[in-house]
């Protein structure tokens, strides 16, 4: 089981955005590697700490986490250990390097990566790109793999790099200063290759000043049972490819959009569905065979059934993105009143009007409506 990313930087829920970069930056320096050389426990350590932080320092992402924990970022889920492929150090330091500031040489190099000391080559990640998917109930309640066409930047063939010259291949510039407090050391982005490290030392027809072009890629996206309505999917790897020869490519951002139903309405995991039945079903109780997102389902609707009676079909809703069972669906009856009557119907319900047994009599134990509704929540 997962370990809490709270628990793993000491903090807890209320935390501030100031307190978890506070809180990750200390325990990265603490099982930083060069700090740690051939520790394996340490190293593990800095990658749940930076797994940790890359999904509560991102607003939306820490909300997800806290309404559905490490679930939201299973099977696809965006965030999460950089898409649940595991931290490794090129992620770390080409997306937190500057937590580290200047107590790692500079840059928090560690291996050949990084961006402060001379001559380290820095790892760019490329662009993200963002896509939306529309999903029906019956899909988003049983999981779905959606084929989808995406235009992204790829490297040209026979594009080639050289190391940049303005940087030795760090990507940045550092500059150090003389200052009444003492020396003091800043980094920049080079501005000759960008950050890259590279400059293009051969470019092919089509490629843009990165030795990039536009390719259309079909790519399968699998996703997870019960997702909402604004979720952002991740699928790691298939956004815009990074300049340079040791570049890592950006991530496809998969936004998810719920169609409507023509007659199931969607409560986090429950279902509701309005079942109208007549006069005489009412009163003679009737079997009724009504569709779910599972299949057809056949229900018994007992005699003397009234409107606003609720029948709970469980584990008939949406399944928990967090995997701890599916919602229920619940039946709502309607008694339809005939709108227009033929002579003979009209003689019957005046014959009928004053009977006892036709007179609204409900019993103290039947509940209204509101109660009905709040039993089930409750």
């Amino acid at each position: 089981m997962k370990q809490d990313y709270y628990e793993i930087l000491g903090i807890n829920k209320g935390a501030s955005a100031a307190e978890i970069k506070k809180a990750y930056r200390k325990k990265a320096v603490q099982y930083h590697p060069d700090k740690n050389p051939d520790d394996k426990s340490a190293e593990e350590m800095f990658k749940k700490a930076a797994e940790a932080y890359e999904v509560l320092s991102d607003e939306n992402k820490k909300a997800r986490y806290d309404q559905y924990g490490h679930a939201a970022f299973e099977n696809g889920g965006g965030g999460g250990g950089f898409g649940g492929g595991g931290m490794n150090m090129d992620d770390i330091f080409s997306q937190f390097g500057d937590i580290f500031g200047g107590a790692f040489g500079g840059g928090g190099g560690f291996n050949g990566f990084g961006g402060g000391g001379g001559g380290r080559q820095r790892r760019v990640k490329g662009s993200n790109l963002r896509i939306r998917v529309k999903l029906s109930l019956e899909e988003i309640a049983n999981g779905v793999e959606k084929k989808v066409k995406v235009r992204r930047k790829v490297q040209a063939a026979g594009v080639s790099y050289k190391t940049c010259d303005t940087c030795q291949g760090s990507g940045q510039m550092t500059r150090i200063t003389n200052t009444i407090l003492g020396r003091m050391q800043t980094s920049t982005t080079c501005s000759t290759c960008g950050g890259a490290g590279q400059t293009i030392n051969k470019r092919p027809a089509g490629a843009d000043g990165q030795g990039l072009k536009v390719e259309e890629e079909t790519v399968l996206i699998k996703i997870p049972a019960g997702v909402v309505e604004g979720m952002q999917l991740k699928v790691s790897g298939k956004g815009n490819d990074a300049p340079g020869q040791h570049g890592i490519s950006g991530d496809l951002l998969v936004a998810i959009e719920e169609k409507e139903h023509d007659f199931l309405k969607r409560e986090g995991d429950n279902l509701h569905y309005d079942l109208y039945i007549s006069f005489s079903e009412a009163a003679l109780g009737s079997s009724k065979e009504i569709d779910t997102v599972t299949g057809k389902v056949r229900i018994k609707v007992e005699s003397g059934a009234q409107s606003g009676k609720i029948l709970r079909l469980r584990g008939k809703g949406i399944p928990s993105i967090n995997g701890y069972g599916r919602g229920d669906l619940l039946v709502h009856i309607n008694v339809w009143t005939p709108k227009t009557l033929t002579k003979e119907q009209r003689s019957f319900f005046e014959k009928v009007a004053d009977e006892e047994n036709f007179i609204p009599s409900p019993e103290k134990s039947d509940k209204s409506f509101f109660e009905k509704v709040k039993d089930m929540f409750s």
